[in-house]
């Protein structure tokens, strides 16, 4: 069988993912038949979960050609997130076949002045050419440099891509680029055990790090001081509450790596939720993985600690595609890689899985800082427009972590297939507080998708947000099991830090409400 996927409107070839299955179950890889063409398989399945698999092959913008036994077979082709998936039923039989697949775009982010990224992947920079325009992905921030024991710096790690990396943007055209200096140290052995710490993203460093994991602080103010942002990657892993206070990360992700297109399956994995949230374990489905991650972060925003939301699949690791999990950034002009990494430490920003969430707030965008100066509060003008695939059941406006306003929008489709949804809304603040807007995306089968704005910050002078007292109960509590569950493995330096943690919390603890 030989075949192309086009683009509807104007007939080129596109790039694009995709997915060949038998009735039977089993899965087909193509190959480019073009000299420059390029079709990149990847196969991936989460531990033992047999449900939870990634099979699909990207493609360059050439024709692609399969050997397939007589029989039926389902083409599924995908393109990011701003075209229409296609599904598609093919018979086989023992002659030759040819295919067209013509993907049709619902929305175009780019012409609004929005560009997506993933700031957190495992995959080979070998492959970036072929897989960021198969997703349409206009920024990656690939792992090139990943350790995972305390003891083992990056510059020394086995599992660091090879090659010769410098600290450049590598544009593919242009309006997609990626940048090779990024770091995870993801630690799972400790002082020579099986002992999991957790999780820290170093993205758009300079140097090559040569440091350890612990003491962690020295880490974060060397990425600090080469103008890098530092990611906080899964809120659940042991020391992620216990190390905010002393590496000040500047990112959240939101969307993180275990939001994936197949079947969540990591139900029994690491910190559960308190009970307080409301939640369960926190872990029972995507639904409830997503809102525990929604809920730490909110903690942290109540505390004084101003992350913005980023997106990470770890594709390369995970059964998932590059950039389902995406953040989409807002340029003011055209596309510039050091302009989009500006934009998004700012917070002008939303992340998403699905839907295209746009809302304004008196008139700005996310990340905006509003000065109260003498007034105790105002009512603030929160316009929203979703746009979506699918149409979105609910949208709901926070407020210093609160659903305020819980909506079920109307959703009207428009002549490209798309549904849009718009919802105006009058919101009361008093004194320092923070405004975010979410949506939900029903999909087949009880799945979800979401998207979530970054915050605005409206900031009353001399008068701090307070914390709730519950909240900062709990990261006390959460730093101080990891003091306990540690205090045998961790050097003294690494102890000390944990405490100077808790010292801080206890000191928030004392102005909680």
């Amino acid at each position: 069988m030989t075949g192309e996927i086009v683009d509807d409107a104007s007939g080129k070839l596109l790039p694009a993912r995709l997915y060949i299955q038998s009735d039977g179950g089993r899965w087909f890889f193509p190959t480019s038949t073009a000299a420059g063409g390029t079709a990149v398989r990847y196969q991936k399945q989460a531990g033992k979960f047999t449900n939870s698999v990634e099979q699909h092959t990207t493609l360059s913008a050439h024709p692609f050609t399969v050997e397939l036994e007589p029989g039926g077979y389902t083409f599924t082709v995908e393109r990011g997130k701003e075209f229409h998936p296609l599904e598609k039923r093919v018979q086989v039989g023992d002659e030759p076949l040819r295919v067209r697949l013509p993907l049709r775009r619902w929305i175009n982010m780019a012409a609004r002045g929005w560009f997506s990224g993933d700031t957190h992947s495992h995959r080979d920079p070998a492959d970036l050419p072929n897989v960021m325009l198969a997703e349409d992905l206009n920024v990656a921030h690939p792992m090139v440099y990943w350790t995972t024991v305390d003891n083992v710096p990056p510059s020394r790690s086995e599992k660091n891509f090879k090659g010769d990396f410098n600290a450049a943007p590598i544009e593919l055209d242009a309006t997609h680029v990626w940048f090779p200096r990024n770091t995870e140290y993801e630690i799972f052995t400790t002082a020579g055990k099986q002992h999991t710490l957790g999780a820290l993203l170093l993205i758009n460093h300079k140097t090559v790090f040569d440091l350890p994991a612990l003491p962690v602080r020295r880490v974060a103010e060397r990425a600090h001081a080469e103008g890098a942002l530092l990611d906080l990657e899964k809120h659940n892993w042991e020391w992620s509450m216990a190390i905010v206070p002393l590496v000040k990360p500047d990112l959240f992700e939101l969307a993180n790596n275990h939001l994936w297109r197949t079947e969540f399956a990591y139900r029994t994995w690491a910190v559960p939720a308190p009970p307080w949230m409301g939640i369960g374990t926190g872990r029972d489905g995507e639904r409830e993985w997503a809102l525990y991650g929604f809920a730490n972060y909110y903690v942290l925003l109540n505390c004084g600690f101003r992350l913005q939301p980023a997106a990470g699949t770890a594709n390369g690791v995970h059964p998932v595609p590059l950039g389902f999990g995406r953040v989409y950034v807002h340029l003011d002009g055209p596309f510039r890689y050091d302009e989009w990494m500006k934009a998004l430490a700012a917070g002008r920003s939303f992340v998403t899985t699905g839907p295209m969430l746009l809302a304004e707030f008196d008139g700005k965008m996310p990340g905006y800082r509003f000065e109260l100066k003498d007034l105790p509060g105002r009512h603030v003008r929160v316009r929203t427009k979703v746009l979506s695939e699918r149409p979105v059941n609910t949208i709901e406006i926070l407020r210093n972590g609160d659903v305020v306003e819980r909506l079920t929008p109307v959703s009207k489709r428009e002549g490209d297939g798309a549904f849009e949804a718009d919802v105006d809304n009058i919101v009361p603040v008093h004194g320092t507080s923070w405004l975010a807007v979410r949506c939900w995306e029903g999909r087949p089968g009880g799945r979800m998708r979401f998207a979530h704005t970054a915050p605005v910050w409206f900031d009353a002078p001399g008068a701090p947000l307070r914390p709730r007292k519950r909240e900062v109960e709990w990261l006390l509590q959460r730093t101080r099991d990891e003091i306990a569950r540690s205090e045998a493995l961790l050097p003294p330096e690494a102890l000390a830090e944990y405490r100077e943690a808790l010292a801080a919390y206890e000191s928030l603890a004392r102005d909680a409400q």
